[in-house]
Order: structure tokens, then sequence, then C-alpha cells
């Protein structure tokens, strides 16, 4: 169960075995014996693992099918499902989206686009707080 949880977890990471266990400072060998199920990692390294993956450690841990792995999203993505265009243009933000984020009727919200990468969804003062950021940045290395 961890085994193949690891190995699949570590990959979709880009993650070599020597990279990961040098940041979990375990030797390659440790790690691949994780991997092929012959030990287990104990519990302080898969809290390690779990933050470098992004995911959480019960991901980590617990048994699911082999063609569900690819279902769990990394922690604080979301994947909400499809929704709708309406005749004038409107989307019907899914419940689940509006409650993390706390979306409520009559909150304004910024629509960015890119032609290549899609559309994105912001509230406005959360984007401002982010490019104020940038601005002072750029200004203390004298940019602008």
């Amino acid at each position: 169960m961890i085994d193949m949880n690891l190995k699949y977890f570590r990959k979709r990471s880009g993650i070599t075995q020597e990279q990961l266990a040098a940041r979990l400072c375990v030797s390659r060998q440790t790690l691949a014996k994780w991997e092929n199920g012959e030990a287990s990692p104990n519990i302080e390294d898969c809290i390690k693992m779990a933050e470098i993956f992004k995911i959480s450690l019960d991901d980590l841990v617990k048994d699911m099918p082999e063609d569900e792995l690819p279902l769990i999203a990394p922690r604080g993505k979301h994947f909400f499902g499809v929704v709708t265009v309406g005749e004038r243009g409107q989307v019907v933000i899914p419940k689940e989206a509006r409650d993390i984020f706390g979306i409520s009727a009559g909150d304004k919200l910024l629509v960015l686009g890119d032609e290549q990468q899609g559309i994105a969804i912001v509230k406005p003062d959360e984007y401002e707080s982010f490019a104020r950021h940038i601005l002072e940045g750029l200004k203390k290395r004298g940019d602008i």
C-alpha cells in the first residue's frame, strides 16, 4: 500500500530516488526498500514525504486501487467539475468552491485570461494584495 503510493507520488513529483532520499536524510537503498515493500518508513519520514509531495498523510499511507491514485490532487488544489456557460455568459460556481473560497452572492470577482493557459477567476482584494507585493519588490530592486 504505502510502497505503491510512495513510488507513484515520487514519480508524479518528478523526483528521483536519490533526490528524495537526500531530502529525507536516508540512503537511496532505504528508499528503494520502501518502494519495493521490503521495509516501511517511520511516521516522521511519512510526514516529510506528504509535505514534499503536497498531499495529505492519509493519501500517502491509505490503501487504494492503483487506478485511483492519479485522482488525488496536491494539497490546496481542487477539481470542482464542469460548469455550463449560460446564454449571457454566466457561469455558476459550484457550491463546494464557493464554500472553500468564501464566495457569496454579490461578491465581485476578477476574471483574468491567457489565450494559451485559459481563464482564472480571483477575488479582487487577493489580486490587489499580490500585485502590490510584486510592485514593492520591483521598487526595491530599482526596476521602477
